[in-house]
Formats: structure tokens, C-alpha cells, sequence
């Protein structure tokens, strides 16, 4: 009698790897198929993509997941296209037509109305979003045909541009606050023109400070092996590149990994923080990433009032 062959354990796999989503996938897919490729125990991803959308997914697998949730909080970019004149239920491609109104907009039209919505707005979260309501999500109540009050949300947008047209069909480009739904802000803009508007395509091409600069498509990581999937991975605390780098000794990286708290006066001589002492003692409080002597990676720290607190060990 044959029998299935038994998969073979799942392995902790530690790094992080920036991902090219295609067109059709959830972000969850492409979590699992990077899961599968790797045979990785845990892994999460960065900010989710609606399944029409492209672009640049960060990965942790791992210990980075522990990590992740900084890139969760940070400024993103995109390329997006909007089709005027046309309203979905979805405010994107996926919906249901709503209504379709006539386009005579011109190109300085739409450099009035898009200044309107650069720097802090109120947005309202569309129904069909994973925000949850009373433990669901409100796609679900949209997909009853429930409406839902909905409270509006303040977000940032930082850099608002037009930069190309093609009749009914405008391209921007937006850099923007977490929590942005790009495709509201493209109906939202589409009413200020009075014509309508909703999204045709969209693809993230930042998030904080990466870009899709050496991003893997699935298909490159699926014709790997294995030796050049792992070669591939970035380190655990590549997420947090960006912040200010603290280096201890034996002794204070042991005290550390017990949790304990460290004076910052402790640390002198060549292993000091790489931040000027004058931003240690003030507000707010400084995120930093922990190294020992021989630059292991020990985590994520807060600078407060001259002690060195353990945040998010490794």
C-alpha cells in the first residue's frame, strides 16, 4: 500500500526577504508559498497588499517576526492609477460599477484637486477592509450588504503627484502615513472633481526607508535551491536599519539578555552608543538596536532618561 510521503519537519528559518507581489495573490499566498519554499516554521508579512496590487512585501521569517511590527508603522509609497468618471463598490477594479458620470477635467483640475489632499486628512476606512467590528471584519458586513458607520481617520499624505495621463486614466504617485487607504483617497479625489473616480491599479514601491531594489519575484525564489534561498535572506535586524545602533559588552549584552535595565553611564569607552549623549536624557524615548562586542544582533532597546531598557530581545 503506497503511502504519502510525510513532509519533513518545519525548520526555524531566521532573515528577511523583500518580495515583488504579483498581480492575483493576498499577501497571505505569498506568505505561503515563501513558507513553503523555505519549509519555515513561522513567518509574517509587513503590511498587507489587496490582491490587485504589486509591489514591494517585506517578509520576516523567524526571529525578524519579532521585529516586523516597526515596518508596520512607517511611511509607504506608491504608484497608482485611477480611472475617472466611474464609481465601484470596492473603490477599485474588483467592485461592482455604482455609477458613471461624464469626464471634462484638466490636467490643472486635477493639480487643485490634488493639492487638497496633502499633508494630515480625514479618511473614512472603506466597508470592504479587514477592520474588524465586533470581531468581524467589514468586508464581511459588506459582502451581506450592511453598511456600517465608520469613523473618520486622521493619516498624513506627504508627497501627492500626477505624473502621467492617458485620457480617463491618471497615474500618481503618493507617499503616505500608515493606516492610507490609497484606494479611498482616489474615489475621494475622483469626487472633488466631480466625475467620480476609482482604482485600476496600484503598486508599493517603498516602505520606510526599502525599495523594491533587489525585491524577488516568487518565480526567482521558486528556481532556487535551497543553498541560494538562504543566501538570499537578510539579517534578522535588517527591519531596523534605521535606527541608531547601541554596542555592549559581555558583561552588559549578558544583562541585557536577562532583561534587565542598564544605566547608560555604564557604558564607556569604545562600546558606548553611537548617539550623541545629549538625546539620551531627553523625550521622547529613543529606539535602538542592541549589538554585542562581536556585532551579534541582540535586539530592540529603549534610551530613556539615561537607563538603556530591553524592548524586543532577539
Amino acid at each position: 500500500m503506497n503511502q504519502t510521503p510525510k513532509r519533513p519537519p518545519r525548520q526555524r528559518i531566521d532573515g528577511v526577504l523583500f518580495i515583488d507581489k504579483p498581480v492575483g495573490l493576498t499577501s497571505n499566498g505569498v506568505l505561503g508559498v515563501v513558507k513553503r519554499l523555505y519549509n519555515a516554521d513561522k513567518a509574517g508579512h509587513t503590511g498587507t497588499l489587496d490582491p490587485f496590487a504589486t509591489g514591494l512585501l517585506p517578509v520576516a521569517l523567524g526571529a525578524a517576526t519579532k521585529f516586523s511590527g516597526h515596518l508596520l508603522d512607517a511611511d509607504k509609497t506608491y504608484l497608482a492609477t485611477m480611472r475617472l468618471g466611474v464609481t465601484t463598490t470596492t473603490a477599485d477594479l474588483e467592485g461592482e460599477v455604482l455609477q458613471t458620470r461624464p469626464v471634462d477635467v484638466s490636467d490643472a483640475q486635477i493639480e487643485v484637486a490634488l493639492a487638497r489632499f496633502r499633508g494630515p486628512i480625514a479618511q473614512i476606512p472603506p466597508m470592504f477592509s479587514a477592520l474588524k467590528r465586533d470581531g468581524k471584519p467589514l468586508y464581511e458586513y459588506a459582502r451581506a450588504g450592511q453598511t456600517l458607520e465608520r469613523e473618520a481617520r486622521r493619516v498624513t499624505i506627504h508627497e501627492l503627484q500626477q505624473v502621467a495621463r492617458a485620457g480617463i486614466e491618471v497615474a500618481f504617485r503618493v507617499t503616505c502615513s500608515k493606516g492610507t487607504y490609497v484606494r479611498t483617497l482616489a474615489e475621494d479625489i475622483g469626487e472633488a472633481l466631480g466625475c467620480g473616480a476609482h482604482l485600476i491599479a496600484l503598486r508599493r514601491e517603498r516602505t520606510g526607508g526599502f525599495g523594491l531594489e533587489g525585491a524577488l519575484t516568487l518565480g526567482q525564489l521558486e528556481a532556487m535551491t535551497m543553498e541560494g534561498r538562504i543566501a538570499a535572506l537578510r539579517p534578522v535586524d535588517t527591519l531596523l536599519s534605521a535606527l541608531p545602533a547601541v554596542h555592549l559588552d559581555a558583561a552588559l549584552a549578558a544583562r541585557l539578555k536577562l532583561g534587565q535595565r542598564l544605566p547608560l553611564d555604564a557604558i564607556a569607552g569604545p562600546n558606548s552608543p553611537t548617539i550623541p549623549a545629549s538625546d539620551t536624557q531627553i523625550a521622547p524615548a529613543i529606539l535602538a538596536r542592541a549589538y554585542s562586542q562581536e556585532c551579534a544582533f541582540l535586539g530592540l532597546v529603549r534610551l530613556e532618561n539615561g537607563v538603556l531598557h530591553p524592548e524586543r530581545l532577539a
